[in-house]
């Protein structure tokens, strides 16, 4: 097999037809075809084969989607780099796979050299042409002494030179590795879900399959976050289909709202941090966003008010999905019609995470892994064709996450006799107080009712008679007074009143992960740093 014949076939399909936007740049089907038949010739030439790995570590930009559908064509590895991680864990990441290649641009190039360097492997640095975005205020590299004058490896205009524009299609067998996917572990250090090619296809035809998503010529897909991981995952299925790809070289709400209203985008993705932002945006009621058909959220939970004031200010196609990068992507979804419905008629199911996404098999099981019955808790294992079955270089890892064919999640959850799956926390997130389990999830949600909360973030801290006493960390929205007191009580007229917060704590803004995540752990660590026993 080889995934990039689609692009191929696509380009003989639609050959003048744009299937790609970055900035003022455009890309053609015709294109994007040849250059990437181009780079993945160059990448041959110079003796990559099968298994070799090729990094990348940049900003949202044009380039990064012809690394990936030339490499689909090699048959090579891909290992995005995620933009704003560390020296040290670039440098971890070149070690630990078979990097071969770092393609990087200018915001990164120091760092980029200094990685290749203490890594110490036959890495080729690929620095990309510099263009005017590159550099994204309030993400400055570090400052340590690296040489930034004089030419470095081979510019990746002219590594694209080195190939022809011939097609290139290396076959490949659908179990071998095709993008590994970093994400960190619980010791913190990062680890590699490798998703294979059959992964990738698999995950591609789930798209398709999706009547409400799925993407096709006059598609105009708004590509907001990092297209390196999940923004990015809906790229083959969006060529396949015909569609066009709007990047966004950086993010805000403000260049969000702007680029739906002017390019008339049809289709995107969101994490709840960014929906955040464009609800709290001043003039988001004031422009023309009547082209969008389908808006996903997913990446984190959303809160059911956060849903309710996105379906309001965008209409009924809000959707939502579940996954994780074990699972290469959605593995659950909420449909735009389960939404609108829940708004008007089932309130609870604005809680849930939605069903079992096309092919994928969901379970809810127990300690000893028996699958448990309606609104039982338990752990959500899943399996289907997109679903990874190992971590890189990891065998004892991997072999706590993959069993039988399942992966453990390490989400708590519990399932209504309908299907619907209702995420309630992660195992390592749950408070304990006084023997109860509390779940972070249902306090903020009942948190998010009250029209002064922007954010919330629910986390465990020390209490010598309980254990562990719930917090609650809030920011609200600006001109919107609202006392501890008045969260506290609030909360206890919506949940169990040992649910309710014991304590509120306002803050100016909470910490979000690389990803746009909300960081409970940064929020709880704080509490945590001197008490004389933990709970972990």
């Amino acid at each position: 097999m080889n995934l990039g014949t689609y692009l191929t076939r696509s380009a003989r399909y639609w050959p003048d037809e744009t299937v790609l936007v970055c900035g003022e740049r455009t890309w053609s089907y015709r294109q994007l075809d040849c250059r990437t038949n181009q780079l993945a010739a160059a990448l041959i030439g110079r003796g990559l084969r099968p298994g070799d790995a090729v990094a990348s570590l940049a900003w949202n930009r044009g380039e990064l989607v012809e690394t990936e559908f030339a490499l689909y064509k090699a048959g090579l590895m891909r290992a995005p780099v995620n933009a704003r991680l560390g020296r040290g864990e670039i440098t971890h990441i070149l070690r630990y796979a078979p990097v071969r290649v770092l393609v990087f641009d200018a915001a990164h190039r120091e760092d980029a050299l200094a990685a290749i360097a203490a890594a110490g492997t036959d890495c080729l640095p690929v620095p990309l042409d510099d263009v005017p975005g590159d550099d994204v205020p309030g993400d400055d590299a570090p400052s340590d002494e690296i040489p930034a004058a004089g030419p470095v490896g081979v510019p990746y205009a002219d590594l694209l030179a080195e190939g022809t524009g011939d097609p290139v299609a290396v076959e490949v067998d659908e179990d071998e590795p095709c993008v590994l996917n970093f994400t960190s572990g619980s010791t913190g250090a990062l680890k590699a879900a490798v998703q294979t090619f059959g992964n990738r296809l698999a995950n591609m035809r789930k798209q398709l399959m999706s009547d409400e998503s799925r993407p096709r010529p006059g598609t105009r897909y708004l590509a907001c976050g990092p297209i390196t991981h999940a923004t990015g995952m809906g790229l083959l299925a969006g060529v396949f289909g015909g569609s066009t790809t709007h990047v966004l070289p950086a993010w805000s709400p403000e260049a969000f709202l702007e680029t739906v209203e002017k390019e008339r985008i049809t289709a995107t993705f969101l994490v709840p941090a960014m929906l955040t932002m464009v609800l709290a945006h001043p003039g988001a009621a004031d422009r023309d966003l009547s082209s969008l058909t389908s808006l996903r959220i997913g990446g984190a939970p959303i809160a059911p008010q956060r849903l309710r004031e996105a379906v309001a200010l965008f209409g009924p196609i809000v959707a939502q999905g579940y996954g994780l990068g074990e699972t290469t992507s959605v593995v659950a979804g909420l449909t735009g019609q389960d939404i609108a419905r829940a708004v008007t008629e089932d309130p609870e199911l604005l809680q849930s995470c939605g069903r079992a996404a096309y092919d994928t098999e969901i379970r809810v099981v127990d300690e000893a892994g028996r699958e448990l019955g309606p609104r039982e808790v338990g752990e959500v294992i899943v399996r289907g064709p997109d679903c990874v079955r190992e971590y890189w270089q990891e065998p004892e890892l991997s072999a706590e996450t993959f069993k039988d064919g399942w992966v453990h999640t390490g989400d708590l959850a519990w399932m209504r006799e309908d299907g619907y799956l209702f995420l309630v926390d992660r195992k390592k997130d749950m408070i304990i107080s006084g023997g109860f389990n509390i779940y972070c999830t249902e306090v903020e949600a009942a948190l998010y009712e009250h029209p002064a909360v922007r954010e919330a973030c629910v986390v465990g801290v020390p209490d010598e008679r309980w254990g562990e006493a719930v917090k609650a960390v809030v920011v609200t929205h600006e001109g919107r007074a609202v006392t501890p007191g008045e969260l506290i009580e609030f909360c206890a007229g919506r949940l169990d009143r040992y649910k309710k917060p014991r304590s509120v704590e306002f803050v100016p803004e909470l910490p979000h992960n690389r990803n746009g995540k909300l960081d409970r752990k940064a929020v709880r660590e704080p509490y945590w740093a001197d008490a004389a026993r933990r709970v972990n």
